[in-house]
C-alpha cells in the first residue's frame, strides 16, 4: 500500500509517496496551485500513477499547540478532498518540516534557487517519513507484546 504525503501552501502542494511496503518516502513533485479543482485533478494524477491509497496532510500547529489560520485553510483543503476522493485522508502534526528541510538543503550546499524548486516535495517527504516510522514503530510494539 502506497501512502502520499502533502505539504500544503498557499501557491503549492509538495508530494510525497511511499514505496510499497510503507517504509520510505520520496519526494515527487510540486503542484502550482490555481484553485481548488486544478488541485484535485493534479493530485488524482499522482494517486493513480501510484497507486495511492492513503494520503497524508500536513497539519500546520504553533509551537504551542494552538491552531492558526493556516490550519483552518488546511481543515477546509482536507474536507474538499475528503468530499472529492475515495481514500482515507489523515492529517498529521509536523511543525517544522520546511524549516528542517531548508536546513538540511542548506547543509547539502544547495543554492537558493535550487531550493526553492525543492523545499515543498522535500518537506512533504520529512511529513510522511514521519507518519511512517511511527506507525511503524506503533506496529512493531504490538507486534512484540
Amino acid at each position: 500500500m502506497r501512502l502520499m504525503g502533502l505539504d500544503l501552501g498557499d501557491k503549492t502542494i509538495g508530494i510525497a509517496i511511499s514505496d510499497a511496503l510503507g517504509i520510505t518516502a520520496q519526494g515527487k513533485g510540486v503542484i502550482q496551485r490555481t484553485n481548488l479543482e486544478k488541485d484535485l485533478q493534479d493530485l488524482y494524477f499522482y494517486i493513480k500513477k501510484y497507486d495511492v491509497e492513503e494520503i497524508i496532510v500536513r497539519m500546520p500547529r504553533n509551537m504551542n499547540g494552538t491552531y492558526g489560520i493556516r490550519a483552518e485553510k488546511t481543515r477546509n483543503f482536507v474536507e474538499f478532498l475528503r468530499d472529492n476522493l475515495e481514500i482515507e485522508i489523515k492529517v498529521w502534526d509536523e511543525r517544522l518540516s520546511t524549516v528542517e528541510a531548508e536546513k538540511i538543503l542548506i547543509k547539502g550546499d544547495v543554492s537558493r534557487s535550487k531550493r526553492k524548486k525543492v523545499i515543498d516535495k522535500m518537506a512533504a517527504s520529512i511529513i510522511l517519513k514521519s507518519y511512517l516510522d511511527y506507525t511503524n514503530n506503533i506496529k512493531r510494539r504490538n507486534r512484540d507484546e
